[in-house]
């Protein structure tokens, strides 16, 4: 049995194997309860594309994609599955990042809960009331709460007051 190992192979196996680990971060063992509840179909139905991608499967938007990123007018942001208000534009700051970012959620809007692992430990953020994934909670945010709640636009929808 041959033992050598190419750098390629070395990279590509340890790559591979983080890959499997780290697939199932972020997932709860157990189940939470959110006040809607639908069948991935039903959700499918209902939300477009690149919204259903976010918020039920987790997957993030490419920075800069979201028209929301550039929003700036007065006005709510809420979750585009299930319309609960979760940010008001007064929230809002430039993070430099690509996605809309907020130093505060709206009271009771939204839950977190740990993802990943090891040096990719984050804070997810999704709906309280639905269990839309919303995007990730950092401690590197402006006064008054140092928080940056770093969003994808496509999990959100904007209603201008």
């Amino acid at each position: 049995m041959d033992l050598k190992m190419t750098k390629r192979g070395f990279l590509g196996g340890s790559l591979t194997t983080l890959g499997v680990f780290l697939s199932g971060c972020g997932q709860s063992e157990a189940k939470e309860s959110f006040e809607i509840t639908k069948s991935e179909a039903e959700w499918r139905r209902i939300l477009p594309p690149a919204a259903f991608a976010v918020l039920r499967k987790e997957q993030t938007e490419r920075p800069r994609s979201s028209p929301l990123n550039a929003e700036k007018r007065r006005g709510i942001y809420a979750c585009a599955g299930c319309a609960l208000p979760l940010y008001r534009s007064d929230t809002k700051f430039e993070s430099g990042t690509g996605w809309p970012s907020f130093f505060a959620p709206i009271s009771n809007a939204i839950r977190t809960r740990p993802d990943g692992i090891g040096p990719f430990k984050r804070t997810e953020v999704h709906c309280r009331r639905c269990g839309g994934h919303l995007g990730h909670v950092f401690d590197d945010g402006p006064p008054p709460t140092g928080k940056r709640y770093c969003m994808n636009g496509a999990a959100m929808t904007f209603r201008a007051a």
